[in-house]
């Protein structure tokens, strides 16, 4: 286990989602993601530098992604998920020791591509850190574009707002 993966962990929250354009639910599901701010992450004015933010929401969406089971189901099919846009803003620096929590809520869908919106918070106090709405298409290498989301792939994403159903297989 890296030094990376054993400083995180995850766990699943109930709270309304900024936006919703899901057809279904009136809330989606929000995944935490915990990671602590190591030595190897900071710049050398002894912050993140903005650079490890983009790899720690990479990490918190890969969690939640993991936690639906979705890395097996989209492996299976030949699916990638791929970020075509992340509008990041930073509101605080974060230093050594601090205990950062990634919030991300499978925010938006529309006809080809989704939205996830990301929060990071220190755990300490709940002070915002950064904010980020990263917006992303599946491809398939056979197919051009960004695929529908339709049917089994509309499905799927219902299931990453909604944990819950992915475990008792709903």
């Amino acid at each position: 286990m890296s030094a990376f993966t054993s400083a995180l962990a995850v766990k699943w929250r109930d709270v309304p989602a900024k936006a919703v354009n899901c057809k279904s639910a009136k809330t989606a599901m929000t995944h935490e993601t915990v990671i602590k701010v190591r030595g190897y992450h900071l710049d050398l004015y002894g912050h993140v530098n903005n650079a490890r933010y983009l790899e720690f929401l990479e990490e918190a969406r890969w969690a939640m992604i993991e936690d639906c089971g979705g890395v097996e189901w989209f492996s299976e099919r030949r699916l990638a998920l791929v970020v075509s846009r992340i509008d990041i803003r930073y509101k605080r620096a974060a230093t050594m020791g601090d205990v950062l929590v990634i919030r991300s809520t499978l925010s938006q869908l529309r006809e080809r591509e989704g939205q996830i919106t990301q929060e990071v918070v220190r755990q300490d106090n709940g002070k915002l850190v950064a904010q980020a709405d990263v917006t992303f298409a599946a491809i398939h290498p056979e197919q051009p574009g960004a695929q529908l989301i339709v049917g089994e792939l509309a499905e799927r994403f219902a299931l990453m707002r909604s944990p819950l159903a992915a475990q008792t297989g709903a």
